[in-house]
């Protein structure tokens, strides 16, 4: 199946590095996010796994549950974890998924001919604590994902779920943003007493929401 955002994310039961998961029940009342992998022992995916690791406490305080996916067999995951701690100097303390007979790939359509007709892309869905998918991204296996970005962008998911707001480009956490044209002059009023500047009609700036 093709999963376009807003659509609620497939459940599945697997085993992964921290014992078997139930994912929607895993997921709880969280944001979560699901990284994949083509396979274990890939350069550039021990290098982001490592990174995830060392960002976990970033995740954390966004509560927002991290779990990864690789094609191999939880029996392989030990020896990259190894890997993963000896390369990048971090321990992995969130759960990798062996997804060896490719049920969760299939459910997430990870398996791209044009790609590989055996190993997953490397994708990432943000998912809200509804199940709605929020974002999608897929990266190329030569280019490393920046977690930054994602990072950044769990803010925005974050910021807008909560205030009648959008995110301008190159926004970051602290930065002025946009209300919606779907809220009224009048309506705007009442949600931002402080006041906004006026760049066009349709483009209105203001302070982010609980920021002094």
């Amino acid at each position: 199946m093709t999963l376009r955002l807003g659509d609620t994310v497939p459940d599945f039961v697997a085993q992964t590095t921290e014992g078997e998961v139930k994912f929607h029940d895993w997921l709880g009342n969280s944001w979560g996010i699901l990284f994949s992998h083509p396979k274990n022992f890939t350069p550039v995916c021990t290098t982001e796994l490592g990174q995830v690791a060392h960002l976990k406490a970033e995740f954390d305080k966004r509560n927002v549950k991290v779990i990864g996916l690789s094609v191999d067999s939880v029996e392989n995951h030990p020896a990259w974890v190894a890997d993963i701690k000896d390369a990048t100097g971090a321990q992995l303390n969130f759960p990798l998924i062996a997804d060896n007979d490719k049920k969760v790939s299939d459910l997430y359509d990870l398996i791209h001919p044009n790609a590989s007709d055996t190993a997953t892309v490397r994708s990432v869905f943000v998912i809200g604590p509804d199940k709605k998918l929020k974002l999608t991204l897929t990266y190329p296996a030569s280019t490393g994902r920046n977690f930054q970005e994602i990072l950044r962008v769990v803010d925005s998911l974050q910021l807008t779920a909560q205030h009648a707001v959008a995110t301008p480009v190159d926004w970051k956490q602290g930065d002025d943003v946009i209300i919606v044209p779907s809220v009224s002059d009048e309506a705007a009023k009442e949600k931002f007493p402080q006041g906004w500047k006026t760049v066009k009609p349709y483009l209105r700036v203001v302070r982010q929401p609980g920021v002094n």
